[in-house]
């Protein structure tokens, strides 16, 4: 059995290029972050807050020449096209850290597609790079998982469960029990019941928890 904590405080950080963070949560982390990597479309953002990057990471097409020319000495040109900004980030950031819980913050937001192909290359990320990796929004964070894990909750606590590969799939502690979900939507809007809840699994699966209580 594997167990979740409750969302993690420290570890790499990588800010992308979507909606800055708002919300104290990914905020204080941003804050407190000791290696910062920054895809470079989210560069201006950053500084305009206040903070410096640990380095610089994209293909040069979302970053201005004075800031290009301002941060030459931490910027880093990947040109190849396979990957996104956020892979690239996370493969240089491994070349540079022996740390591997990574925490995504700016990730979300913006044009849906980045959206949706950022979130799903958490189970990328755990499976091919060997990070644990967890993906911060201003209403919660998503979380890829494999087999019997127990996850840390509070009572209200609002909780989606995505079905990646499992033919067997059940919980305890949610308000509605899990099972083998063949569409995405199916695993959305549960509510965890008490201080943690379990999910019961042959495979993987990405689950999303929220930082305040259904009102």
């Amino acid at each position: 059995m594997r167990h979740e904590g409750q969302l993690p405080s420290d570890g790499v950080v990588i800010l992308a290029a979507g909606d800055f963070p708002r919300h104290e949560v990914p905020l204080a982390i941003l804050r407190k972050a000791k290696e910062l990597y920054v895809c470079d479309g989210a560069l201006a953002e950053l500084i305009e807050y206040g903070l410096e990057p640990t380095a610089v990471i994209g293909d040069g097409d979302s970053i201005s020449p004075s800031l290009r020319e301002r941060y030459k000495e931490i910027y880093h040109q990947f040109d190849e096209q396979d990957d996104n900004d956020l892979t690239k980030a996370t493969r240089f950031a491994l070349t540079r850290t022996s740390e591997r819980n990574f925490i995504y913050l700016g990730a979300t937001g913006k044009r849906e597609n980045h959206t949706l192909g950022n979130i799903s290359l958490l189970m990328r990320y755990r499976r091919e790079l060997g990070v644990c990796p967890v993906m911060i929004t201003d209403h919660g964070w998503f979380c890829p998982s494999s087999g019997n894990t127990e996850f840390c909750s509070f009572a209200g606590q609002q909780v989606s469960i995505f079905n990646i590969s499992c033919r067997q799939l059940s919980s305890y502690g949610l308000k509605w029990p899990a099972y083998p979900f063949k569409e995405q939507w199916q695993g959305t809007l549960n509510e965890a019941l008490g201080p943690r809840f379990t999910v019961y699994a042959d495979g993987d699966y990405l689950v999303y928890r929220t930082h305040e209580p259904k009102l």
